[in-house]
């Protein structure tokens, strides 16, 4: 079981309520990371995809980031009490909820996030174009991408971690749980990407 420490608390409601017991998982794995490795996102500009319970986003709050939580209508409902009761008043300027369905028109949304977070986010094939759009639109060639995905067979996640990703990402396996089950990866946007886009297009 991880515990944040005393100074960074996480509400046991996170705990007890999980929107699934593997979006939990997953997310409970990345904290774990982030605390391992000492983590600060001070001054950055922060944006979790499917941010579910928000356990995730809200340490990165408390790590000092600025973070846009985001996932469908229906969950924001929930993600808000948990940042209300979670994080610090003197904080709460330092939190912004969206909406925010992959197969939307992202265009009102920058490119220009320091950090990505997503947990648990790479559950199913079909989705899997429309998440690599949306780590494309949100990211720049400075922006560091931390996914903590549950490898099982059944959501077929080494397609995109192995095959789909490293076309426009640098990728790299940095942390994995006691039981091997859940990874979790950290990507930057290789710079000829978008070169490399447009070449086809011409091809066609």
């Amino acid at each position: 079981i991880y515990v944040v420490p005393p100074s960074r608390q996480v509400h046991p409601f996170l705990n007890k309520e999980p929107k699934t017991a593997h979006n939990t998982l997953g997310g409970l794995v990345l904290c774990e990371y982030f605390e391992k490795e000492k983590m600060s996102f001070t001054g950055k500009k922060v944006i979790e995809l499917g941010s579910g319970t928000g356990i995730v986003g809200i340490l990165a709050v408390l790590l000092g980031g600025n973070v846009t939580f985001t996932d469908q209508t229906f969950i924001l409902k929930k993600m808000k009490y948990n940042i209300s009761v979670n994080i610090p008043p003197w904080l709460t300027n330092h939190t912004k909820v969206c909406a925010l369905s992959w197969d939307d028109d992202l265009s009102c949304f920058p490119t220009d996030y320091d950090v990505i977070l997503g947990s648990d986010i790479v559950y199913s094939s079909s989705s899997y174009p429309s998440l690599l759009q949306t780590l494309q639109h949100l990211s720049n060639h400075s922006t560091t991408i931390y996914i903590s995905s549950d490898v099982r067979p059944v959501n077929e996640c080494n397609v995109f971690h192995a095959e789909m990703l490293p076309k426009h990402f640098h990728c790299e396996r940095v942390h994995q749980s006691g039981n091997n089950r859940i990874h979790v990866y950290k990507l930057t946007k290789k710079h000829n990407c978008k070169l490399q886009g447009a070449v086809l297009a011409i091809g066609l």
